[in-house]
């Protein structure tokens, strides 16, 4: 199919030339001022998650697509919001985040490599400030205590060596010697504020309440006593807009914000959303991995950002996504899914149902309607996926629904389509919170790991503690939680699968997040700067004599 001038595609959301600037022939950043020009909500909002999933992802950015274009295809005004791929996965193992087959975003190139700036002012955003905290120190002009600096610096690749680094070598002219690090750009904090900003004014306003560190009295120091997040904002100004894009069939897209939702908030942006609900019949946006991590984040960080509560919720599974929480599969992360698993196989599809069942019954716990997705694939049997559908109806999903988006695109998701509908008519959800905002930071966690995850209980390392009791101290108790850990269980151990419990949860570090609005918890050896695997897709990724390039999908 032909793709549509991006004038067209804002069309569709009745968006007019100064709503937007475009970017090319398929891509526009729409206005700040979209906003207030835009009519009152009259959308329907629709999360989509996942089941934990294998390595290789179980199609949540394939059916949110399929989604949108299934709603297109019954004469609905349907948008997908999804999140900005990391040119870090996608040059790596596990590629990007944009789609694929017949459910995808175009052009798929821009969409994988960096959408213009976006990712880019991230990373200059926050590694300014990195800077000025340096020359901060460096001067004199604030007497940091050196052990509580914690700004790190970002870069948009796998990069294990630069996990740990001493910077400020070469004697006094360069600055004092101390330990430090770099994180991969989708787990900065400026990202998050990018997610969580609802307008540049805000967005500012976050920029400012970043903290970097502490000084000698145990005072924080913020983004704001450096002067930094004006120049900040400038930087990022351009990045606050949304990409507007469209699928594989037409439909429009926005694409925008982080993507990564085991080391943060794993959500697209409260900005596209609110443009989109606007303007649409129904927004269909994702959050990062599974329902315990970029589901979770989405419930109870973003909806308190936005004020926007989803309508209905789909959860997406795989029959081979249950199957690989059966102890029988040896599952790499680095390493093509084994065959075994695609035989059918109703002892181990048994074996890996509570799986599914946890992440049912964890939804439900928000009080929302739950759609479950099966993504079809040409393996499973039928045998298997009517046994998916008994098995969640069990559970309380509301409804269940097939799709066969990445072969059939919107005609596969029809059904899909129709099934999201008669959940949201009449509205059935009836929202609250996982837990109580007022509530202390440690029985947050313990909220997440005990009736989220199955733990019997968190162990706290020493430091971890330490410094969530120095956060108290300096008035960010209050905070919310987001959960740094592995996104392949509920547990912190990628090796614990099905729906593990009775085991300790343990806490190894906590991090402040102040403008982006929570406190990071890192569980197990969960890394906030990935590592390149031994066979990388940049190796497979050319430009041909054309000028085309090759290797992305």
């Amino acid at each position: 199919m032909a793709l549509s001038d991006i004038r067209d595609v804002a069309y569709q959301l009745a968006l007019e030339p100064s709503d937007y600037d475009v970017h090319g022939t398929y891509r526009a950043k729409v206005r700040l001022a979209a906003l207030a020009n835009a009519p009152s909500r009259r959308a329907r909002y629709i999360l989509v998650t996942a089941i934990t999933p294998t390595p290789a992802g179980e199609g949540k950015t394939v059916t949110s697509i399929g989604l949108a274009m299934g709603l297109n295809k019954i004469g609905r005004v349907a948008t997908a919001n999804i999140r900005q791929s990391s040119v870090g996965p996608t040059l790596g193992f596990k590629g990007g985040g944009a789609g694929g087959g017949a459910a995808r975003i175009e052009p798929l190139d821009e969409a994988l490599l960096g959408l213009g700036s976006d990712l880019f002012a991230v990373e200059e955003a926050h590694n300014m400030l990195a800077a000025l905290v340096d020359d901060a120190n460096h001067r004199g002009a604030v007497r940091f205590d050196p052990t509580r600096i914690g700004w790190r610096r970002v870069i948009d690749v796998d990069d294990r060596v630069l996990r740990s680094v001493i910077v400020g070598l070469g004697g006094k002219i360069n600055g004092p010697a101390r330990g430090t690090g770099f994180d991969i750009t989708a787990a900065s904090e400026v990202m998050a504020i990018l997610a969580f900003a609802r307008d540049l004014p805000d967005l500012r306003a976050r920029l400012g309440r970043i903290v970097v560190g502490f000084d000698m009295g145990g005072r924080p120091v913020t983004a704001e006593m450096l002067k930094a997040p004006g120049a900040m904002t400038a930087l990022m100004r351009d990045a606050l807009q949304p990409n507007l894009m469209q699928t594989s069939e037409g439909t429009p897209a926005f694409v925008h914000a982080g993507p990564f939702g085991n080391v943060g908030p794993g959500v697209s942006s409260v900005v596209a959303d609110r443009i989109a609900l606007a303007r649409a019949d129904y927004v269909v946006t994702e959050a990062g991995f599974g329902a315990d991590l970029g589901g979770e984040k989405f419930l109870d960080l973003k909806c308190a950002a936005s004020g926007e509560i989803p309508d209905a919720v789909v959860l997406v599974a795989t029959v081979r996504g249950i199957k690989s929480h059966a102890a029988r599969f040896a599952i790499s992360g680095s390493k093509p899914l084994p065959r075994e698993i695609e035989l059918e196989d109703m002892t181990a599809l048994t074996e890996g149902m509570p799986n599914l069942i946890r992440h049912i019954e964890n939804v439900r716990r928000y009080g929302l309607p739950v759609v479950v997705a099966i993504n079809r694939f040409p393996t499973d049997a039928t045998t298997e996926r009517k046994a998916i559908r008994e098995a969640s109806l069990d559970a309380g999903a509301s409804f269940v629904a097939e799709h066969s988006a990445f072969a059939d695109g919107g005609e596969g998701c029809i059904e899909l389509a129709e099934t999201v509908e008669a959940a949201c008519t009449p509205q059935i959800a009836s929202f609250h919170p996982l837990f109580e905002y007022g509530s202390s930071a440690e029985s947050k966690i313990e909220t997440l790991a005990t009736r989220v995850y199955g733990a019997r209980e968190v162990a706290w390392d020493t430091e971890a503690r330490a410094e969530l009791e120095r956060f108290v101290a300096a008035g960010y108790g209050h905070l919310p939680i987001c959960m740094a850990k592995t996104h392949l269980s509920f547990a912190h151990d990628p090796s614990l699968k099905g729906a593990p419990s009775d085991y300790e949860f343990p806490i190894k570090g906590v991090r402040l997040a102040a403008g982006a609005g929570y406190l990071l918890a890192l569980a197990g050896d969960i890394m906030t700067m990935p590592g390149l695997p031994a066979d990388p897709r940049a190796a497979h990724i050319d430009v041909n004599e054309d000028g085309d390039i090759v290797g992305l999908s």
